[in-house]
């Protein structure tokens, strides 16, 4: 019987076409999954991610509570459009120690995964408080009642430990310390060295402009002004990781 018969065979035969497709997935999915049960780690390490400092989580909570996501992605895609609007593609470590990730695809509003240092904590402040007063297009809502909102921060230490019992690397060190580092990171006159050792490139200061309270405002832009600025992307080498 020649090929081509045993093909025919195979196609007019549900149960041999059944037995045969069953066959050719096992084998694939056996391929592709074995060596993931060797590997540690299926991202690539990449010099600078940390996890972050407690006021930056408490942005990240806010910005996930209030839907930000709905409407900004933070994920940059390796195409030449992309890259030349938002920045470097984004990087898989980047969102390593995000629960959960905030890729997504829909773009009512830019892509934050580079927000990070473009803008200054006055303009934030104000693009959140009135959005249009700095971007008249925009058609965002505002988010004034976060800079009149007293940042609920309670025990702290205990929103680290949930993110280390699911993998992220907070040290014992910085869970006893989560209360003060958040405080001491919106509070310019603070002694921040301790800070600035645990969380490398943290931003430091007053982000509402109201340096007595600390605010759901002060998270939130610590949130912001952070993305993207972690990884160096003048010594990143894209193939090679860093050179």
């Amino acid at each position: 019987m020649g090929l081509m018969a045993k093909h025919a065979l195979i196609e007019r035969n549900a149960t041999l076409l059944l037995v045969g497709s069953l066959l050719v997935v096992t084998i694939g999915g056996i391929v592709e999954i074995a060596p993931l049960f060797y590997l540690d780690n299926t991202i690539e390490k990449v010099d600078g991610m940390r996890p972050y400092s407690p006021l930056e989580l408490a942005g990240r909570n806010i910005y996930v509570r209030e839907g930000c996501y709905l409407c900004h992605s933070q994920m940059i895609r390796p195409f030449r459009d992309e890259v030349e609007r938002y920045g470097h593609y984004s990087l898989a470590a980047e969102s390593m120690y995000d629960h959960p990730f905030q890729w997504g695809s829909k773009r009512t509003g830019p892509d934050l995964a580079r927000v990070g240092d473009r803008y200054s904590n006055e303009w934030h402040t104000q693009h959140l408080t009135d959005p249009r007063s700095v971007v008249p297009e925009s058609i965002m809502p505002r988010y004034a009642f976060l800079k009149d909102k007293a940042l609920d921060v309670k025990d702290f230490s205990t929103q680290l430990v949930a993110n280390a019992r699911v993998g992220v690397p907070y040290t014992p060190d910085m869970i006893a310390n989560a209360n003060a580092d958040l405080r001491a990171q919106a509070d310019p006159a603070a002694d921040t060295t301790g800070v600035e050792a645990r969380y490398p490139k943290a931003k430091i200061g007053d982000f509402d402009g109201n340096p007595g309270e600390v605010t759901e405002m002060d998270a939130l832009v610590a949130y912001l002004q952070m993305l993207g600025t972690l990884v160096d992307f003048k010594t990143y080498d894209d193939g090679a990781g860093y050179r």
